[in-house]
């Protein structure tokens, strides 16, 4: 089980990296030249969209790194670091990522089942995030923790959607994108949030320790 769960982090960690590593090398000189931005050409027109997309897919990045070190028992016994880097997740989501995420939803051009899914999915996440702050600050760590997990898997999402777009683009047998699109919006936070919750149920939760070195 050990050995699972490590692979399960590696896999995750890995596409972590390939997303955030991936949208600085895309968008870092903010030229605004991507096949993204090039389809969003109405939205791009308007004076908030570009300012909303920035926001969003940049501190989504931190974010995304941010919240996975976060559940590592070495950062979690570096109490002052774990404080630093929570508050760099939950001022990431609630300034800049959600809002940002709030603005493109607005233009996502996929109907409205898919703009439901993310305006639910984006909400679901603010709720979660500010409810995993209040509890820290009221000293209830059980809550915090099984919040955080929640906030994070639908951070995460920003990596599943990714993953299945990958998969049927490449793997789609011919199937029409835009008919999929609606199952992939859902598919994306859904099950990690399915997930979380049978772990927040079966497994109780211990504060991490690592051992002391000799």
């Amino acid at each position: 089980m050990k050995i699972l769960s490590w692979v399960l982090r590696l896999f995750a960690f890995f596409w972590v990296l390939i997303l955030s590593g991936g949208t600085f090398l895309q968008y870092y000189d903010f030229k605004n030249q991507s096949t993204f931005l090039t389809i969003k050409a109405v939205a791009v027109k308007t004076s908030w969209y570009l300012p909303a997309f920035y926001f969003h897919i940049i501190a989504s990045s931190v974010i995304l790194l941010v919240g996975f070190v976060q559940f590592s028992p070495y950062i979690y016994n570096k109490r002052n670091l774990h404080k630093i880097l929570g508050k760099v997740y939950v001022l990431g989501v609630l300034l800049f990522a959600a809002p940002g995420a709030y603005g493109m939803t607005l233009f996502i051009n996929r109907g409205p089942w898919v703009f439901i899914s993310f305006m639910v999915q984006n909400t679901l996440w603010v709720l979660f995030t500010i409810l995993a702050w209040q509890a820290i600050i009221n000293k209830k760590i059980d809550r915090h923790v099984f919040m955080m997990r929640r906030s994070y898997a639908l951070a995460f999402a920003a990596v599943t959607l990714r993953l299945y777009i990958f998969i049927l683009t490449k793997f789609g047998n011919g199937a029409h994108f835009a008919n999929n699109y609606i199952i992939i919006a859902y598919l994306s936070w859904i099950p990690n949030l399915i997930l979380v919750e049978l772990l927040n149920r079966y497994t109780k939760y211990q504060p991490p320790t690592v051992k002391a070195e000799t």
